[in-house]
Parts: C-alpha cells; sequence; structure tokens
C-alpha cells in the first residue's frame, strides 16, 4: 500500500457497495428472523419456558446480531471513509432502513425476555444461562423502562427520520465543508478530516489558522447544527420522561453498568484536581514562551523532530505492543498485514479516529488521519489497543459478551497509549526530547480528563435548559458552551471568540443512539492510569491479569473487571490513584524544566 493512500480494505465482508451477498445476507437475516417471531413470540413468560429455551433463544439472537454486524461495519466504514461518495451514501441509508426494520421485528425480545426474568430473577443464576449473567442482569435492569411493543417499534420508526437523521445531517453538513487555512505558512484549504490532527500541530500560527476557520466557517451555519443538537436533546427528553428514567443520564449508566454514586466520585475527584491540571498549563505557557496561554494552545503540541514514515509508524506501534505481551504485537501485525487501517485523510472522510471491532472476522477496523506526526501515532496505538481488545474478546466471548461496556472499552487503547509514551522516553536522545514527549501526554491526558468532564457537564445544562423551557439557539447553546470550559480553565486561557463554536466540531453530544458519551472517557482514562500504576508495582506478575480483563470483554462488571487486577472502582479513594499518575508526570515534567 503506498504512503499517499492508506485505504483499509473491506472486501473480506463484501466486495464492494453493490455486491449480491449483501441483498442475500438481508433477505437471509429477515428470515432467521421471522423464524425466531414464529418460535418466542407472546411465548417466552408461558409456564413452560425453561432456562434451556432461554439459552437457545440468546444463541439464535447471536447468531443473527453477529451477521447484522457484518452489513454495519461494511455499510458504516465505506460510508465514514467516504462520505462524499452516491454509493457510500446509498449504502448508508440502505443499512439504516434495514436496522429499523430489523430492530422493530425483534423489539419484542428484550421486552418480553426482560419481563421474563424481572418476574423470575433467579433463573439467572440456572448454570445453564452461566455464560449470560451479566448480560441478563443489564436486560433486567432496563426492562422497568421498556415501553409496549408498539410504542417501541413507532420510537424505531420516529428516530430513523428523527434523531438519526438530525445526526446524519450534522455529520453530512461539516465534513463536505472546505476551509481555507495557513498550514506551515502555506495557504491550504483543508478539509474536516484534517481539522483534529492540525489543532495539535505544533506550530502555533497553524493551529490558529485551524481554529478560526473551522469554527468561524461553522459558525455561520448555527442555525443548522443548533438545531440538529436541539432537536436530539429535546427528543431525549421526551424518551426520558416516557421511559421513566431518573435523570438523562441514567439510560447511559445502565448501559455502562455503573452507578450516579460512582459518576459523583469521578467528577469530584475531577474538580479536586484541577490545580495539578493548571499548573501543568502554567509549565506549558512556559515552554511555548508565552505571557499567557491561549485556546489554541491547550490541542497544541510540542514539536517533535521525528517525522515518521507509515512503515517506521508501523514498526513502532508493533513493537510497543510486542514488548509488553508477544501476543498484543501479533495481532496488531495481523490488523496492519491485512489492509484494515484507513490512514488517508481526503474530502468527504470523517473527522477523528475510531475502531469498529468485527466478531465473524475475529478482528477490527481503524478509521484514523495520518501525515506523519506523533500526535498521528498516539491516536493509532489508541485504536489499536481497541484491535487487541476485540481480537482477544472476540476469540473467547460469545456476540453478547465480546464488547465491553464504555467505561472499560478504552482499557486497552489508554494502556496503548501510555506504552507508547514509556517506549518514546526510554529511547529519547536528550532532556528536550523528554520534555516534549512529557508534555505531549500530559496534554492529550488532560485533555481527556479535564476537557472532556467539561463536555459532560455541558451536557447536562443542555438538559437543565430545556426542563427550563429555554430556547437553545446557537448563541444559547455557545453560552453554556463556555460556562462549562471556563469551569476548568477560570481566566488562565484566552480564547478567540470563534471558539464558542468548537461544541459544533464535537460529534459525541450528535449521537443519536446514546447521551453523555463522554465520562465513560473520564472513567476509562483515571482507571488504566491507576492499572499503570499496578503495573509499574507488580512488573510481568500484572501482564496475565490485565490479559484476563481483556478476555473477558463485556462478560463481566466493571467492578468484578476491576477486581481480576485487584482494583475496587466503587471506592472514591481509587479515582485519586489515576490522577496520582498524572501528577507524577507533571512532577518529572517539573524537574526536567527547572
Amino acid at each position: 500500500m503506498s504512503e499517499k493512500e492508506i485505504a483499509w480494505d473491506l472486501t473480506e465482508i463484501f466486495s464492494s457497495c453493490d455486491d449480491p451477498k449483501i441483498s442475500e445476507t438481508i433477505n437471509a437475516l429477515m428470515e432467521k428472523t421471522d423464524e425466531v417471531i414464529s418460535e418466542y413470540k407472546g411465548k417466552i413468560n408461558i409456564p413452560t419456558f425453561t432456562a434451556q429455551n432461554l439459552l437457545e433463544l440468546l444463541e439464535k439472537q447471536e447468531e443473527i446480531s453477529a451477521d447484522i454486524e457484518d452489513i454495519e461495519i461494511f455499510s458504516e466504514n465505506s460510508f465514514y471513509a467516504n462520505m462524499s461518495l452516491p454509493e457510500t451514501k446509498a449504502i448508508y441509508n440502505r443499512y439504516k432502513g434495514f436496522q429499523s426494520s430489523i430492530l422493530k421485528k425483534l423489539a419484542f425480545l428484550e421486552l418480553e425476555v426482560g419481563k421474563f426474568i424481572y418476574e423470575n430473577p433467579e433463573i439467572v443464576n440456572e448454570e445453564v444461562l452461566s455464560n449470560y449473567k451479566n448480560y441478563l442482569g443489564k436486560v433486567r435492569r432496563k426492562f422497568p423502562h421498556k415501553l409496549s411493543v408498539t410504542e417501541e417499534e413507532l420510537i424505531l420508526e420516529k428516530d430513523q427520520f428523527g434523531a438519526n437523521a438530525w445526526q446524519q445531517l450534522r455529520d453530512s453538513w461539516i465534513s463536505s465543508r472546505k476551509f481555507k487555512a495557513t498550514v506551515e505558512g502555506e495557504e491550504k484549504t483543508i478539509s474536516f478530516s484534517d481539522f483534529y490532527p492540525l489543532i495539535m500541530h505544533p506550530d502555533r500560527e497553524t493551529r490558529i489558522s485551524v481554529f478560526k476557520s473551522v469554527c468561524g466557517l461553522i459558525g455561520k451555519d448555527e442555525n443548522v447544527i443548533s438545531s440538529a443538537l436541539r432537536n436530539i436533546c429535546g427528543d431525549w427528553v421526551k424518551i426520558v420522561n416516557r421511559r421513566k428514567y431518573d435523570s438523562p443520564i441514567h439510560q447511559s449508566l445502565i448501559d455502562n453498568d455503573t452507578t450516579q454514586d460512582i459518576i459523583d466520585n469521578l467528577m469530584k475527584t475531577i474538580e479536586e484536581n484541577i490545580d495539578v491540571y493548571l499548573r501543568f498549563l502554567k509549565i506549558k505557557t512556559k515552554l511555548l514562551n508565552l505571557p499567557k496561554l491561549h485556546g489554541v494552545d491547550i490541542n497544541g503540541r510540542l514539536p517533535f523532530k521525528k517525522k515518521y514514515t507509515w512503515n517506521e509508524t508501523k514498526e513502532l506501534v508493533i513493537q510497543i505492543f510486542r514488548n509488553f505481551e508477544k501476543e498484543f504485537g501479533e495481532i496488531v501485525s495481523d490488523i496492519f498485514d491485512r489492509n484494515h487501517i484507513d490512514a488517508s485523510t481526503r474530502e468527504g472522510k470523517l473527522g477523528g479516529a475510531y475502531c469498529s471491532p468485527w466478531y465473524n472476522g475475529k478482528t477490527a477496523f481503524i478509521l484514523t488521519p495520518f501525515k506523519g506526526l506523533i500526535n498521528e501515532v498516539v491516536p493509532l496505538a489508541h485504536e489499536l489497543g481497541h484491535g487487541v481488545h476485540s481480537y482477544l474478546a472476540s476469540r473467547e466471548q460469545t456476540f453478547l459478551n465480546y464488547l465491553s461496556g464504555a467505561l472499560v472499552a478504552e482499557t486497552a487503547s489508554i494502556f496503548g497509549e501510555l506504552l507508547l509514551t514509556e517506549h518514546l522516553l526510554n529511547i529519547a536522545e536528550s532532556t528536550d526530547d523528554k520534555i516534549t514527549i512529557l508534555a505531549n501526554e500530559l496534554t492529550g491526558t488532560g485533555i481527556v480528563l479535564f476537557l472532556l468532564s467539561a463536555r459532560m457537564w455541558f451536557e447536562q445544562s443542555l438538559y437543565d435548559a430545556i426542563e427550563k423551557g429555554e430556547f437553545l439557539d446557537g448563541n444559547t447553546i455557545s453560552k453554556y458552551w463556555c460556562s462549562a470550559r471556563d469551569k476548568i480553565f477560570g481566566d488562565s486561557v484566552e480564547w478567540f471568540d470563534e471558539m464558542k463554536w468548537y461544541w459544533m466540531v464535537v460529534p459525541h453530544y450528535f449521537l443519536s443512539f446514546t447521551r453523555f458519551y463522554n465520562y465513560p472517557y473520564v472513567i476509562a482514562k483515571l482507571f488504566v492510569y491507576a492499572l499503570y500504576q499496578t503495573y509499574k508495582k507488580e512488573g510481568e506478575v500484572f501482564i496475565p491479569k490485565f490479559k484476563k480483563l481483556l478476555i473477558a470483554g463485556g462478560s463481566l462488571s466493571p467492578e468484578e473487571l476491576g477486581k481480576i487486577v485487584g482494583v475496587d472502582i466503587t471506592k472514591p479513594d481509587f479515582w485519586q490513584l489515576g490522577t496520582k499518575q498524572y501528577e507524577e508526570f507533571v512532577d518529572e515534567l517539573e524537574k526536567l524544566t527547572k
């Protein structure tokens, strides 16, 4: 594969967007779904329905779900790699229509299974269902918030042309924009997929130009983008009330296998450690020779001399995973060898990076931007960590158990980042290189711990405003964003006026399938930083425990997974262990810069 075009190969799933096998798979899935309906609908709660019957149903559900995932991965990855092509738009919309249809058909499953185990909770403890104990526990917790079959079907129909459509409008609208910016002193036209790499660029003038250009132009579309967010959030408030959730975050707590107490402990820890982050920002201000830090400098990385080719990057990330655990390196190598990574930037490509696990293929696909800078190697190592996680779990777990909840899903990915940082520090040739590596690690982690916490406060403020009957136009939304942002930074950072529109470029607020997407990243970062402290203390003894945690996938709760590696996430002081690692990095940087 050439350096110029690093594109993934999805033909392991389907040969093209018009592959006849797509229609064949859809038709076969519809037939299997009709068989499940005929065999089980209205019959799950009869006295003769046993744990063995439930096991057989779950196995059929898994077979259908895994095959649906094939179509999902192919259509979504085709679309997100290039949202401007008619054929990728067509396959994406076709999948969304199919998804809505099949989910409507199967809406009875979670309702009837939920009712069955809600009324017969002891059945979850039967040996034959031991593999699904954690999954069924979540189904039971969701049941009180389920509606009738007809209402659930109507919600799915509504979402297809409601919240889902608003999300697609926002994504397509922004990804199709072109921006004029000065990059390394040269006037260029950039796409939105260039935005995230460039706001981390070591050249400050580049960051200033990109921020002003992107936020300024998108800000002119505030009527469109604010309409999308207002309607997605407003729709969710109605759903919360209809489903009788305690709060807008309640569903997220169930989905992520966590509690409000754990989240409250987490956010309290963040607030108590803002001063540690500001201490780092003060050092960064000094390193940048600035009188005061600016918003464009929050994401900015210090210049790292080396620029990486794609082959050098491949060798580097394989090495860091292999040095930790041999099989991890083999997994990463396999992902590269099968061309499962899309790393070129192009017009119409989704901004940011993600990993798309593939159960039937026992592997993963990764989308990320890459132009050779170290700040692009880090997200690649992060996403490859996800790939390792899904690779291991998909080989040991059944479909309903192979994906971890969001709180633990980031474990291998963030650990991969730390392994990269550790490796770069070990091979650093000078004090200046060590300063750069540490400052860039603290920058990235600081964004996750503190800026993403601000995003959570921001999202909560939107729901509070809706409850008060406030109309969320673009300027009102921006007011709430700036308020949440300033809770972290206070008056220690200056901002361009255009940066009040920054919320528009963050895709997580616009996701139609989940709310409060940001706090799991904060939990995951502190969780892994705490694990890293444990790893430094225990050495190689820690590695098999860590691998066991990853292999468990979603078969255990976050609390149970924590126990595998000897930590208790329910204790308030656990989160302080994670911030201790961050503070140690700040201390080390402070010593190097004196």
